[in-house]
């Protein structure tokens, strides 16, 4: 899939959001008219959050587009991260509303009203999220986009939290207890908040530029499969996301007498390899050229100038591949 056709698909999936979140939140506002009550209230309140922090999502969509810069060298990207964390925001903000209202109901003794038309409508808004959610978090992963997968799980949460409260509205049929109400808007608060949390971690991660393990082993993984007899040593592995691009780089050791034609034939083929793992990948290696105290460690075949036989294997862990080189293995 090229960028354009990427970024397409992130725009399509972004506005649907907007507008079915529009929509929704339209008929909780109904709802919430018929019934009166706290739980509802508290999920029209979490809609707001989203429709929000949706329209957000689009103007990121659109600016992490944008090409690189004179002022964003590496593009945009990371306004996605920027965007996670303001949504976890929002959605926080948004259960700190809903605790309070459902407190002050609870201490008036406030008594939903209209239960059984609430209850059917709030069933069909439960199930039009669930199925927005999975659609975005099958969009976001398709396109590597954070805030399609943020948005996803937000709107999937907030279909658990309207099942969470026509449960509420169902037991408070039964019951005849009316404290049920609130109650079950603070268990919705507390959901929310966990999400939102979450949210707030994931857009932590990604400006601190922390690694991915899982990518990090397909990286790895990829280097020993194509690993050959002239590469002596790889050491200070690096790899970062933005958006839906990946950046690699490493310093690679090379025996001294290669031409500079040969080493990039080398550093075009690994590119290529690594390139395969992601859609968008930049890899970028700073070639080391070998000398006489690394022959130890040496394993390029028929070398003419070696000075002693390789004795010492290095094994390529994660580990010793992000590291420092081994003393010996300093060119300088």
């Amino acid at each position: 899939m090229d960028n354009r056709e990427n970024i397409r698909i992130k725009k399509k999936a972004a506005i649907l959001s907007v507008v079915i979140g529009i929509l929704l939140f339209g008929v909780k506002l109904v709802v919430l008219y018929l019934t009166g009550s706290t739980a509802v209230y508290s999920d029209a309140a979490e809609s707001v959050v989203h429709i929000v922090a949706t329209l957000f999502a689009l103007y990121s969509i659109y600016l992490a587009a944008k090409p690189p810069d004179k002022s964003h060298l590496y593009g945009h990207g990371n306004i996605e991260y920027f965007s996670a964390g303001i949504e976890g925001m929002l959605i926080i903000v948004a259960a700190v509303a809903i605790f309070y209202e459902a407190i002050v109901n609870i201490i008036n003794n406030h008594s939903p009203e209209n239960l059984g038309v609430g209850m059917i409508i709030l069933i069909g808004i439960s199930l039009t999220n669930l199925l927005l959610g999975l659609y975005l978090i099958k969009k976001g992963n398709q396109t590597n986009s954070l805030i399609l997968i943020a948005d996803g799980k937000h709107i999937l949460t907030d279909s658990a939290t309207t099942l969470g409260v026509f449960l509420g509205l169902m037991l408070v049929n039964i019951t005849g207890v009316p404290v049920i109400d609130p109650i079950f808007a603070m268990f919705v608060a507390a959901n929310i908040i966990y999400t939102g949390v979450r949210l707030i971690r994931q857009s932590i991660s990604g400006l601190m530029l922390e690694a991915n393990p899982e990518k990090l082993e397909k990286i790895v993984n990829r280097l020993l499969e194509m690993r050959n007899d002239k590469w002596i040593d790889i050491h200070q592995l690096r790899f970062w996301e933005s958006a839906e691009k990946t950046f690699i780089d490493f310093h690679l050791i090379l025996p001294y007498y290669l031409t500079i034609k040969e080493a990039h034939d080398i550093e075009d083929a690994i590119a290529d390899g690594l390139k395969e793992l992601f859609e968008q990948c930049e890899v970028r290696i700073h070639h080391d050229f070998c000398n006489y105290k690394m022959c130890k460690y040496c394993p390029v075949k028929n070398c003419s100038v070696r000075k002693e036989p390789q004795s010492v294997k290095i094994e390529w862990t994660i580990e010793k591949l992000i590291a420092e080189p081994l003393d010996d293995l300093r060119n300088h």
